[in-house]
């Protein structure tokens, strides 16, 4: 049976909504990556005659470290319940050399898929498991009675209006085993330990030398291979009620879910909502302020770029769940591109990521706004875990435009590390209020004004040597 796939109908321009309530800025990037994913609601929605015929446009994100790239990305996955997957162009090398063969992204991708698609699978038949977990405890509490067994509730109390004296073993266990589900509802035995088997998850440990995916290009999954030759062990463990009703919830859960439909769906959105983020693709590229060119390291660039091609154009790869075809994942590239430029990339590979987005450097206006207007803004999450320890906290305006005065200050002396060094100007300016919290401050509220960011942060906006206190 065809599975159907999930395509979030969203147009353009409510994609960039949705990007703007976590993303400043970046206008042409959100308006490039709205326009792509809309095009795949578009194609799928195509005459079947030319759908197949309709590839994505990969784009180049081009721009310095810490604006946002990465970040627009993963929000787009996110917006199309899409497989996505953040790879390191650095970190992969020609085929023969030691080190991941670029075929692994889509192996890792394929992986990040199924375990997607068996979640919301589990999460569909959670309350048929929620039943089933709680008769598999309440049979560990008070094993069900057979009718020639024995009483065998010997030391469970009942407070029912019948004589326990005449009634049959199984009517006793019948009302006590009911007494217990209602404690089980009620949340009254949560704390109590009881025995469970759990399935141990240790493996042989082997070590394989060569290029990694090697096993599974013959179709071999290794680690299912060892599994069976160790035998699926069970191990048993005594733990709290609150703890074993999660244990078995996913025990309960993965026997319900169809496998081979879970495989065969998740291999399909792969296939046509894959998203592959190729992060630092200007390691990659030579180096054309070198007039004399990188020699070998060049040499070893240029073949992990060829070996992207095909991946990036269309082709077939072999994963220990199935062939695997590229021709409509979306890759979006990303690079800072300060020492080369992105016409140092191979012109195959430049040709393979047609659309080109170039973000800005953030000012110190944007730094107000990121401070201020996401849902996930910092000083959201600094008010989160205070408000956890019963402290509020209090951002006057003037306060967070020091802030942001101060990151591009630091920026501009020391490195652009874009929205970053937000992270690390905060961190150091709730430093003693953090340690203090809750020994010394237990509760109440503390407004952050200007002085107070002043009084933080002067000392080390002043020292000449800022790296030595805010890299």
């Amino acid at each position: 049976m065809k599975k159907v796939i999930k395509q979030q109908n969203l147009t353009p321009r409510q994609i960039v909504a949705e990007l703007n309530k976590y993303i400043i800025g970046q206008d042409e990037a959100k308006r490039s990556v709205a326009i792509a994913l809309r095009n795949r609601w578009r194609r799928m929605n195509a005459d079947e005659e030319i759908r197949d015929e309709i590839l994505p446009n990969n784009i180049l994100l081009i721009g310095p470290t810490g604006v946002g790239k990465t970040e627009i990305s993963r929000r787009l996955a996110k917006l199309a319940e899409a497989p996505f997957i953040k790879v390191e162009a650095s970190k992969f090398t020609e085929v023969g050399y030691v080190g991941r063969d670029v075929e692994s992204m889509i192996r890792d991708l394929t992986d990040i898929s199924i375990n997607m698609v068996k979640t919301e699978m589990q999460d569909r038949v959670k309350e048929k498991a929620k039943k089933i977990v709680e008769k598999r405890i309440l049979d560990i509490l008070i094993p069900p009675v057979q009718d020639t067994a024995k009483n065998n509730n010997a030391g469970f109390k009942s407070d029912d209006n019948f004589d326990p004296d005449t009634a049959s073993d199984q009517e006793l266990n019948k009302r006590t085993r009911e007494k217990f589900r209602e404690k089980l509802r009620n949340g009254e035995l949560e704390d109590r330990e009881i025995e469970i088997e759990v399935q141990s998850n240790k493996a042989p440990m082997m070590q394989i030398f060569g290029p990694q995916g090697g096993m599974e290009e013959m179709g071999v999954n290794l680690q299912d291979m060892l599994g069976n030759m160790s035998g699926k062990n069970k191990t048993k463990r005594h733990v709290p009620i609150s703890e074993a009703r999660e244990i078995l919830l996913d025990q309960e859960s993965e026997k319900l879910i169809d496998h081979d439909a879970a495989v065969e769906e998740a291999l399909e959105r792969v296939q046509k909502q894959g998203i592959v983020f190729i992060d630092e693709i200007d390691k990659v590229a030579s180096d054309s302020s070198n007039g004399k060119g990188g020699g070998n390291a060049d040499v070893s660039r240029q073949g992990v770029q060829r070996d992207m091609l095909p991946i990036i154009e269309g082709s077939t790869v072999k994963t220990k769940h199935g062939m695997v075809k590229t021709d409509h994942i979306l890759f979006i590239g990303s690079g800072a591109f300060h020492v080369s430029k992105p016409s140092d990339l191979i012109p195959e590979l430049q040709g393979r990521m047609p659309i080109r987005v170039e973000l800005n450097s953030l000012t110190e206006s944007d730094f107000f706004d990121i401070l201020t207007k996401p849902k996930n803004a910092l000083t959201k999450q600094y008010k989160a875990m205070l408000q956890s320890e019963g402290v509020e906290i209090e951002f006057t305006d003037e306060a967070i435009k020091e802030i942001a005065a101060i990151a591009a200050q630091v920026n501009q002396a020391v490195e652009n590390i874009g929205a970053r060094r937000l992270h690390t100007i905060l961190s150091s300016l709730l430093d003693e209020l953090l340690f203090a919290v809750p020994d010394d401050i237990t509760t109440g509220m503390i407004t952050i004004d200007k002085e107070y960011v002043n009084k933080q942060l002067n000392d080390l906006v002043k020292d000449k040597d800022l790296s030595h206190y805010i890299l």
